[in-house]
């Protein structure tokens, strides 16, 4: 991302994230301060998705070229935030569900092993 400060509270927010998938950004980090810190990390209007996974497309890319064959596996799920207040969802199944559908591309061995997502789509319908 450019700044050394931003890639620390990536990092930090992917880690408190991953140890906790289910939780809410207060579940997940450890106090007000850090949950605060996520936050402001995330209202960056300057900041986009794809700059944060940008490291991880790279990385997967590179485990690729290891490879003699990549399967590159695309799927679509719809990502549901009925009841809340977020600008630009859409209709997902039916008209009164509202979401956004996320496509990404899964790179895999033959042998299932997995390298890495290599690009994701994220829409409102």
């Amino acid at each position: 991302m450019g700044d050394k400060r931003l890639n620390k509270r990536a990092v930090l927010l992917a880690e408190r994230l991953a140890e906790k998938p289910t939780a809410s950004l207060p579940g997940a980090c450890a106090g007000w301060a850090e949950t605060a810190a996520a936050y402001r990390f995330l209202a960056q209007d300057e900041l986009d998705w794809r700059d944060i996974l940008a490291p991880h497309w790279q990385s997967s890319a590179e485990r690729m070229r290891a490879c003699e064959v990549v399967l590159c596996i695309q799927d679509t799920t719809e990502l549901d935030f009925n009841g809340q207040t977020i600008t630009g969802l859409g209709p997902l199944s039916y008209e009164a569900q509202r979401g956004m559908y996320l496509h990404p591309t899964y790179a895999v061995t033959p042998s299932r092993k997995p390298l890495g997502v290599l690009d994701c789509v994220m829409f409102g319908a």
